[in-house]
């Protein structure tokens, strides 16, 4: 198998340019892409490159130059070609939100590594391995919505999309000859279908790391430096964790200082940032504080659903079938089974493999490949 590839790229700016590349891959049984975003750097992130590979092809795709990128959705659409990612979770939602770019045939080489057993996945590891090639990752938290990009910078985002198509043959080969490439193809369904979270009015403390354990006072100070944070971050066009880091804005929450000296002697923030933002964080502390206790947040507790003995015996004997399973096969065990699929199984009990079907959350590979083992667990507990 040839396993070099072709560092000659295309720099693809005007829409013309486009429809003229599309042209050229319609009838291409496989895309190598690749994807380059400026989380690092702004408030709302963005695609700012598209790298696409495929025989003899290699392009860069600048999306802040074209506007409307509607003529790569046939190429994403159509069965026929596979579309080849590698970590495809963050591309797959970022194409649909910025684009609204579906994709049909997706193969997630990261994720075929994963049921291939390799101890490292990341694309600089599994080059490595299988090629011996050396990936120079010295351009990758640079900022790519910068115009116009350093040549060099451009040709360091077209390598990678042009390693995925050996590096797919060569995993898809290795997959089937250990019978589980059919698991990888149902795997890469389901992730060709997630999508961006919703926008939603839920407090911003739920999904910060450690606000489950703050009263309901600190909870409210934390909640409203949230969203002062979220504010500057907007009005700068910033990443928040460029404004202030989270265990900062934890330790304010906790020490609720109300004056600088205050402030200062929680050590959470620098002198920079005290003398830029000081005076307002302090008054936002101060809201909170005023706050009536009638109207303190409550951190919601979700319950654990207390299971019977039998049960967690049966969820006990499922994870010792599991992790003897993954031992054999070499994979992760959650690859089989997850904890939250085994809790399910357990509860619902199958004592025949026709009862499988009734479990929504099993893949069709599982009950395929382990429904009947599954079902003699259960029925020995």
């Amino acid at each position: 198998m040839n396993t070099t590839t072709d560092t000659t790229y295309k720099m693809i700016n005007t829409r013309k340019e486009l429809e003229n590349f599309v042209a050229t891959i319609e009838y291409e049984k496989a895309v190598g892409v690749d994807l380059e975003a400026d989380s690092m750097y702004h408030f709302k992130e963005k695609v700012c490159l598209i790298q696409m590979a495929a025989t003899n092809v290699n392009v860069v795709i600048d999306p802040l130059a074209i506007k409307d990128l509607s003529a790569l959705k046939p190429i994403f659409k159509k069965s026929e070609i596979c579309k080849i990612f590698h970590g495809a979770d963050y591309d797959v939602r970022s194409l649909y939100r910025d684009f609204r770019i579906a994709i049909h045939n997706l193969f997630d080489t990261e994720l075929a590594c994963r049921f291939l057993g390799f101890p490292e996945t990341g694309l600089e590891a599994v080059l490595q391995k299988k090629f011996a090639v050396t990936l120079d990752k010295k351009f990758q938290r640079k900022d790519w919505s910068r115009r116009p990009l350093p040549p060099a910078m451009i040709a360091y985002a077209a390598e990678d999309a042009g390693y995925l198509l050996p590096l797919a043959q060569s995993l898809k080969a290795e997959l089937d000859e250990k019978n589980r490439l059919g698991w990888v193809h149902e795997e890469c369904e389901y992730l060709s279908k997630v999508r961006p979270a919703a926008v939603n009015n839920q407090p911003l403390y739920l999904n910060f790391k450690g606000a489950g354990k703050l009263d309901s006072r600190s909870l409210a100070v934390l909640e409203a430096l949230l969203h002062f944070r979220r504010e500057v971050a907007r009005r700068k066009d910033k990443p928040l964790f460029r404004i202030f880091g989270n265990p900062s804005l934890l330790e304010l929450a906790g020490k609720k200082p109300l004056n600088l000296k205050q402030l200062e002697r929680t050590g959470a923030l620098s002198p920079k940032q005290i003398s830029m933002y000081g005076r307002e964080m302090l008054k936002v502390i101060q809201g909170a504080m005023k706050l009536a206790t009638e109207k303190l947040p409550v951190y919601p507790r979700k319950k654990t659903p207390r299971v019977s003995l039998a049960v967690a015996g049966r969820i006990k004997a499922l994870r010792h079938w599991r992790d003897k399973q993954a031992q054999k096969l070499a994979i992760d065990p959650a690859l089989i089974c997850t904890k939250a699929l085994m809790s399910t199984i357990a509860v619902q009990r199958p004592l025949k493999v026709s009862e499988l079907a009734a479990i929504k959350e099993m893949r069709i590979w599982q009950k395929k490949e382990f429904g009947r083992d599954i079902v003699k667990v259960m029925r020995e507990e």
